[in-house]
């Protein structure tokens, strides 16, 4: 970084990480604030880039005039940073320093479970002009053994996930988990199966395994296309990760899975009988039903059947990961990791399956909310639909993925006809034998169409309703979720039928800021 000093006024010249671009910030050094802003942002490089899907610190774009500090910069507003008068609200890095502490205290980790997180750089072979790039990786070690009790759910074929299903087919136990973000290991040019258990196998080395590579199951997410650095990965980022192993917390984990997350997402619970459940997972684009560009691993110290565990996982898999979309679009390497350390008695297997049900809806309502650009979340409850579950979840999506539907709501907008219209087109074309006349549809909790006709009469109403939606609204500078509200949709066919829960989100122009900015 180079400073040319003016009088107060210094112009730093950037040379952004990701490549040759240069940018200039303006800095007058007579107003400490200032000052100290740039330090936070550029010197301690706190300050992560939300809009990058790579996730890594980088120095960006600002300039801040040289006038009194009650003048608020220009700011981009994709960097979702705001300068509340004279002083600096806290940078992202230490936003999140707040939420550590919260965290830390709820993602104790179950007994038998160890963590260890490292970062690395590599060059790409597809990319090389970009440099050195950051690259992290995460080791999830059951500290006492090897594992016959864990269950997966895994889809689309990444290579990590063709690794994963031959352990699954195999039935080898499992005693470590390795992931990687920055590099998906998706149809790259070289071998990615390869990749991928030579990254095993050095956990399994270094960790002394006596299953070797074939008890570690790998996961990668990141760019699409692009190799493996594997021979970084195992020499020099996966060492590091098995030296910081430690047995206290699992949010290292929910943190370095991150990447373009805005925050980490975790969920705990301890059972009854002192069993504990801990779910972490990673996800903000690319999200629709069958998981989709998502990663979650659940820890528990109980004592399980591994039949009984994969149909546990099975089941939250469809109430939850299976019934959320951000965007519609779906990814290559869905994994979802629950594994048992099998050193706790279990009372009641109802209440272990009750919590993971909890935990795995809680996380895919984080995915959602820490969506790309989500202003809202939506959450629409269909009862008595005439037709199978997965048919249920079906329309819900349509629903949730309607662009005019998407807009109305980050407008705080009750267009209600666009709702009506979604849940038409979908029975118009799927089930056009299926009478809707007892259907009832509900905003809010209000009453919005009955018997075949809206109820909107009178301003009050479109007011409440629209008021329903802002009060639902998060902030577009948030780092972490200021509220758990949705915009609450209800879809009743009346007589009886499946009952299913959908979440989705708005469409923002943030949204469309952050995948035109994908890759740069």
């Amino acid at each position: 970084m180079k400073a040319v000093t003016n009088a107060t006024v210094k112009e730093y010249i950037i040379h952004h990480q990701l490549g040759s671009i240069v940018h200039k910030v303006h800095i007058d050094t007579k107003y400490n604030n200032s000052f100290h802003f740039l330090h936070h942002v550029l010197c301690k490089e706190s300050y992560r880039r939300p809009t990058c899907r790579n996730s890594q610190p980088l120095r960006c774009f600002l300039r801040i005039r040289s006038r009194h500090l009650q003048n608020r910069p220009h700011i981009p507003s994709s960097l979702h940073q705001r300068w509340p008068g004279h002083r600096p609200r806290p940078p992202v890095l230490l936003r999140q320093g707040r939420l550590h502490v919260v965290s830390k205290k709820g993602g104790e980790s179950p007994q038998g479970f160890a963590v260890g997180t490292a970062k690395g750089t590599f060059v790409s072979v597809e990319a090389p002009a970009l440099g050195p790039l950051p690259i992290k990786a995460t080791v999830i070690h059951l500290t006492e053994g090897p594992s016959e009790s864990w269950a997966a759910v895994l889809l689309f074929p990444g290579c990590p996930v063709k690794v994963g299903r031959s352990r699954l087919s195999a039935g080898h136990p499992i005693q470590a988990l390795v992931i990687n973000n920055k590099v998906s290991n998706v149809c790259p040019g070289g071998d990615g199966v390869a990749a991928a258990e030579s990254v095993c196998a050095a956990v399994a080395s270094k960790l002394n395994l006596p299953g070797g590579a074939n008890s570690v199951l790998p996961s990668s997410t990141g760019v699409i296309g692009w190799r493996l650095p594997a021979k970084e990965l195992a020499e020099d980022v996966v060492p590091l990760a098995i030296e910081a192993l430690q047995s206290e917390s699992a949010f290292a984990a929910a943190e370095a899975i991150m990447t373009t997350d805005r925050y980490p997402k975790l969920r705990s619970k301890t059972l009854s009988d002192g069993v504990r459940i801990v779910g972490v997972a990673k996800g903000a684009g690319m999200i629709e039903p069958n998981m989709a560009t998502m990663l979650g691993y659940i820890m528990t110290d109980a004592t399980i059947e591994k039949s009984a565990l994969q149909t546990m996982l099975t089941e939250a898999c469809n109430r939850s990961f299976n019934s959320i979309s951000v965007d519609g679009d779906e990814s290559t390497s869905d994994t979802v990791v629950a594994i048992a350390s099998n050193l706790k008695p279990l009372s009641s297997e109802d209440e272990l399956k009750n919590a993971l049900f909890e935990i795995c809806e809680g996380l895919s309502a984080d995915l959602v909310r820490n969506g790309e650009g989500t202003g809202h979340v939506i959450r629409v409850k269909i009862s008595n639909f005439p037709g199978s579950e997965y048919d249920a979840r079906r329309m819900g999506r349509h629903l949730v993925n309607s662009p005019l539907v998407k807009c109305a709501i980050s407008g705080n907008d009750p267009n209600t006809g666009r709702i009506a219209g979604a849940i038409g087109s979908f029975m118009g074309k799927f089930f056009p034998n299926e009478s809707v006349e007892e259907m009832t549809l509900t905003l809010g909790g209000r009453i919005i169409f009955n018997n075949g006709q809206f109820v909107l009469e009178g301003d009050a109403v479109e007011k409440e309703l629209s008021a329903h939606m802002a009060d639902a609204q998060l902030g577009e500078h948030d780092d972490f979720p200021r509220h758990q509200k949705f915009v609450e949709i209800g879809v009743d066919f009346g007589g009886s039928g499946s009952h299913v829960t959908v979440l989705g989100s708005d469409l923002t122009k943030e949204y469309v800021e952050v995948n035109a900015d994908y890759r740069s």
